[in-house]
């Protein structure tokens, strides 16, 4: 069962893992009612913060796994505390609580929102300081250390990745502070002009979709006896928002781009600009595939195609 099948993850992992294991063996679910697509089918609503309902499709379908994915993410969470509060955190509870009840696993994705001003900027080690300072920050840091005390205690399989900031071809960010970096594509294109809401120098850690999905489906799957923690570090690379302008204007050349910082650049600030994801690699064998300039191809060729421009980009010198 995927719970926030509707979000920007949820959209691409759920058919990923209907190639895998079969349409019927992936139920998908959210709050949101999505267009009847095949895709998407079987598709169910369900509001996290209802334990019954969460129950009811897990017995109902015979679901061996919860995927976790809905949440608000940090800049509405900023907007919102107390909905993000509610959503993040009761749905957390609940999705472990199913978890235990029906002695099934449980994957809940972290983030690097969990880390603060005071946590060490380059190379954030795995275990480190986690003082966030936004409420989707600390919402995360509860589901980590919730879902380590549910598999100490009960012996629930819990397991999480902290995301850096994920960038997709697919569907529109939902929310979250590194949304340029998707936003930056869509407007190369159509208007070869765009306005950052992060500082040129904001330099983050991001991954693009394919390997975010490769990595949550290899973290599921991973024999638990490859696994030396229930929390685990996740990256592909780092770059500042003037750094994708100009990977863009490589392709692009008359792209403009200007640096307008709003109430995001301060949770920026909080994050680190680079992580280390060493015990992921060496413990259950991840390794991501995009850098910058082959994500940028990739996402400039998807999104000529879905705005139907007669346009194409090569890496190849």
């Amino acid at each position: 069962m995927v719970t926030g099948a509707s979000g920007q993850i949820g959209q691409e992992l759920v058919p990923a893992l209907r190639a895998k294991y079969g349409k019927d063996n992936v139920v998908a679910s959210d709050v949101k009612v999505l267009k009847k697509t095949p895709e998407m089918e079987p598709f169910v609503y369900c509001d996290v913060c209802q334990y019954d309902m969460l129950a009811r499709i897990v017995l109902e379908f015979g679901c061996t796994h919860i995927v976790h994915m809905a949440s608000l993410l940090s800049a509405v969470g900023e907007k919102n505390p107390q909905l993000a509060r509610k959503v993040n955190i009761l749905g957390t509870e609940n999705a472990l609580d199913v978890a235990r009840d029906n002695g099934i696993s449980c994957y809940i994705p972290s983030s690097i929102a969990v880390f603060g001003p005071s946590t060490p900027a380059v190379m954030t080690p795995n275990e480190t300081i986690i003082r966030p300072t936004t409420i989707y920050g600390i919402t995360k840091s509860y589901s980590e250390l919730l879902g380590e005390y549910y598999h100490k205690r009960w012996g629930v399989d819990f397991r999480s990745l902290r995301y850096p900031g994920i960038i997709s071809s697919k569907a529109m960010p939902g929310g979250g502070t590194t949304d340029y970096a998707v936003e930056i594509y869509h407007e190369a294109l159509l208007k070869k002009r765009y306005t950052s809401f992060l500082r040129e120098d904001a330099s983050l850690p991001m991954m693009y979709m394919p390997d975010c999905i490769k990595a949550t489906i290899d973290i599921i799957e991973a024999p638990e006896e490859k696994l030396s923690r229930r929390v685990y570090n996740l990256t592909g690379f780092s770059f500042s928002p003037e750094e994708v302008a100009n990977e863009i204007k490589k392709f692009i050349p008359e792209f403009e781009c200007d640096f307008v910082p709003d109430f995001r650049q301060e949770i920026a600030d909080s994050w680190p600009k680079s992580i280390d994801d060493s015990l992921a690699r060496q413990d259950w064998g991840w390794s991501h595939e995009y850098d910058l300039t082959g994500m940028t191809v990739s996402m400039l060729n998807d999104l000529s195609k879905k705005y139907n421009l007669d346009r194409s980009f090569s890496n190849e010198k």
